[in-house]
């Protein structure tokens, strides 16, 4: 006896997590499915790698470039010492109007500066700060509190709260009375 194909509606519920038979329309939706996440899953990767090139990318463009402002904010002060250099050059040139220029021309650059957010230190009369000052000698002062920054030779400077160069000062220290003088030199 022969047998004949099965109706596949007819046919008795597979258990569950059994793979379809070959041929029925269940194979053919799983296998359009598995199409459909494949291609998903590959444009997601596609797309994953796209935007992980763009981002390089951008951070290497944000890195060279990242001076720019500051960059266009120091040509006026290029082209201020420029004229001045010039301006010295000349055989009639007026001491006078060239350091007024040269006082000019610092003050745009400190502008431009503080437009990045660089700041002086304010180091004259302050007490010593070893993280803001860099002692480079020691006065006697009588006048002022020992410690303290008696004299800037060469300013500091932060870029917000980030030291970028101390403040080489001088400070005052205890002077010394005149039997402590005697006492150390006999």
């Amino acid at each position: 006896m022969a047998e004949t194909p099965m109706d596949p509606a007819s046919a008795p519920p597979a258990p569950a997590g059994a793979a379809p038979q070959p041929g029925t329309d269940a194979t053919a939706a799983l296998q359009a499915e598995n199409a459909a996440l494949q291609d998903r899953v590959l444009r997601a990767l596609a797309e994953a790698d796209n935007t992980r090139r763009r981002a390089t990318r951008d951070l290497a463009d944000e890195r060279r470039f990242a001076v720019t402002g500051l960059a266009r904010a120091l040509l006026p002060v290029l082209d201020n010492l420029r004229r001045a250099i010039v301006a010295s050059e000349q055989p009639a040139s007026q001491g006078a109007s060239l350091i007024d220029g040269v006082r000019a021309t610092e003050r745009l650059l400190m502008g431009a500066l503080e437009g990045v957010g660089v700041q002086r230190v304010d180091a004259r009369g302050a007490p010593f700060d070893p993280l803001r000052h860099e002692a480079m000698m020691e006065v006697d002062d009588p006048a002022t509190a020992p410690g303290t920054v008696h004299d800037v030779m060469e300013d500091g400077y932060v870029l917000h709260d980030r030291l970028l160069r101390p403040a080489r000062v001088t400070v005052t220290r205890r002077a010394m009375a005149r039997d402590d003088h005697d006492k150390a030199n006999p």
